[in-house]
């Protein structure tokens, strides 16, 4: 799913020859446009791949159940949303953010905007008007520069704020599924999850790249206080 592209503190992308770019790209595509899923995708009408992640995390728990209000970080191009959109029906609340334009989905709220900037959570929040949310989904990764220790970071840096988020506005009970990139920090955000739910599971789902470092934690019914 297209991230929450984070701008950034940290340097730009490093410059690649054109032609280690340029092959690089060309795999990318191959791979892209050979994908089951992606074919799968836009045959069944969906905006993204990612709506297969989505659906396999959450039918194995079945965390969606009518009426529920979902928050949905990082959700441009509108796959997860799409997503549990159609699997609530008419019932329920559909908030998603990105700091990229999404085009609009019926019954989904989006607002656009920058996740790390405190007037974009303000908003968040407005929307929200006091209302817990049940389940809170994060695909936020950072623009990817390909150098390691920068992007680690940029990306725990955001799922940092996603956890604060869930800390925050997600009621008792409730269930927050993030994408995380293994590497450093990864293990110290897994064991904070595991003080803040009674359940919490790594996944891989099967529509994720072999190759790519990303894993989904799950955590399930929210404590009313941190262990």
């Amino acid at each position: 799913m297209a991230a929450h592209h984070a701008a950034g503190a940290a340097p730009g992308p490093l410059r690649m020859s054109r032609s280690s770019r340029s092959k690089s790209s060309h795999r990318w595509l191959r791979e892209h446009f050979s994908d089951p899923y992606v074919k799968k995708a836009q045959a069944e009408g969906l905006r993204s791949r990612a709506a297969y992640k989505l659906e396999e995390l959450l039918e194995r728990d079945r965390l969606l159940k009518p009426g529920m209000a979902v928050v949905d970080l990082g959700a441009a191009p509108g796959g997860w949303s799409q997503y549990v959109r159609q699997a609530l029906g008419d019932s329920g609340r559909v908030i998603a953010l990105d700091i990229l334009e999404m085009p609009p989905l019926a019954g989904v709220e989006f607002l656009h905007g920058d996740f790390r900037e405190d007037d974009v959570l303000s908003q968040l929040e407005s929307l929200l008007d006091g209302q817990p949310v049940d389940l809170v989904l994060s695909d936020m990764a950072p623009n990817m520069s390909g150098v390691d220790a920068v992007d680690q970071p940029r990306a725990m840096y955001l799922a940092e704020l996603a956890m604060e988020f869930a800390d925050n506005h997600l009621r008792p009970g409730g269930a927050f599924l993030i994408k995380l990139f293994q590497g450093v920090g990864f293990d110290e955000y897994v064991r904070q999850l595991r003080r803040r739910y009674e359940k919490v599971a790594i996944r891989k789902p099967a529509a994720s790249r072999k190759r790519s470092p990303e894993v989904y934690a799950l955590g399930q019914g929210k404590l009313a206080r941190m262990k």
